[in-house]
């Protein structure tokens, strides 16, 4: 199904995500402390897995490998991801280890602030050996972030997963996703984030990572072209509601966002990427030719704008339909 926004098809290729599935508890008023909040929604998340949801939303295909607590709550995620069309096959269950909770505050202006339980949480123990290699080399692209990163085991089942993906010849796509209160110290996060960062096909950032990484107060040019690798085909720099830049070898620029009413931020990244993996999944040439790279970039900010306007990442994450709508709205 051709959308006629100009934009690529929606691939049928398997887009896999690796990482953490968590519960986000969202405080039911926003614009107040944790502590004041009267109550709070249970909401599905943890950016890896929004991302395949998001994909799957789409009409793509998709796969999340990681794991969570033999518990209700792990369960409940697993059941989500199944709901959604997501293939499950490389979640495994830990008995020993609760499923990671987030508590997070939204801010008047929808922006998030994070309080972790993780000690460790099951996503923390997943071991190299107990990967679904076979699921992994079926991916046509491989996505993962960060937090996966910051301990073991789960740092070695990161890196061998990449390297499977990678043989197989998928492409990887990256997605720092900071989440500075879960690391030991900010030079450890830059470190680790920066450890696995020439492996990378395509990487997203957000301006906020941009200043972390680079240790600058400038978001220009420049300065995310010092993130650039030769091994590279696209660095995405997205500013929230000020839209997006691109880079690649042969080409730069940037593609107006879409304005809506912002309510909460949460999982607008994670739209935002999903939408782009399934616009290239099958055709990777398309990121050789600016004018597609920019109508998929466009159709990638409709889905992020859209995310935003409810609380909650997954239940706000669009359909194409919706997509379709809030673009021809806006042309």
């Amino acid at each position: 199904m051709a959308p006629n926004n100009g934009a690529s098809p929606t691939g049928s290729g398997l887009i896999v995500s690796f990482g953490e599935m968590l519960i986000d508890f969202v405080p039911t008023v926003s614009g107040v402390s944790l502590a004041d909040a009267p109550g709070f929604l249970k909401a599905p998340g943890g950016a890896p897995a929004n991302v395949a949801i998001a994909v799957s939303r789409l009409g793509g295909r998709s796969a999340f490998v990681g794991k969570l607590g033999e518990d209700e709550f792990g369960h409940m995620l697993a059941n989500i991801l199944r709901e959604h069309g997501v293939n499950d096959e490389g979640i495994c269950f830990d008995k020993g280890a609760r499923t990671a909770l987030a508590f997070v505050t939204l801010r008047s202006d929808g922006e998030r602030e994070f309080m972790f339980y993780r000690n460790p949480s099951a996503d923390m123990l997943l071991k190299a050996d107990e990967l679904n290699i076979k699921l992994i080399k079926s991916a046509k692209i491989f996505h993962y972030g960060s937090i996966s990163l910051i301990v073991e085991p789960c740092r070695s089942a990161h890196i061998k997963a990449m390297e499977e993906a990678k043989k197989a010849g998928a492409l990887l796509s990256y997605d720092p996703n900071l989440r500075l209160p879960l690391w030991p110290s900010a030079d450890e996060a830059r470190e680790q984030i920066k450890s696995i960062w020439d492996k990378a096909d395509i990487i997203k950032v957000s301006d906020d990572e941009l200043k972390f990484l680079t240790k600058s107060e400038k978001v220009d040019d420049e300065t995310a072209m010092s993130l650039w690798h030769d091994g590279l085909k696209l660095l995405l720099l997205t500013l929230g509601e000020h839209g997006c830049k691109y880079y690649t070898k042969n080409f730069r620029g940037s593609v107006d966002p879409f304005k809506v009413k912002t309510v909460d931020t949460t999982g607008a990244g994670d739209s935002f990427v999903g939408a782009l993996l399934c616009k290239i999944v099958d055709d990777q040439s398309v990121l050789e030719d600016e004018k597609r790279v920019r109508e998929i970039l466009r159709f990638a900010n409709a889905c992020g704008a859209i995310t935003t306007t409810k609380k909650g990442a997954i239940p706000a994450l669009p359909s194409e339909a919706d997509v379709e709508a809030l673009i021809k709205a806006s042309t």
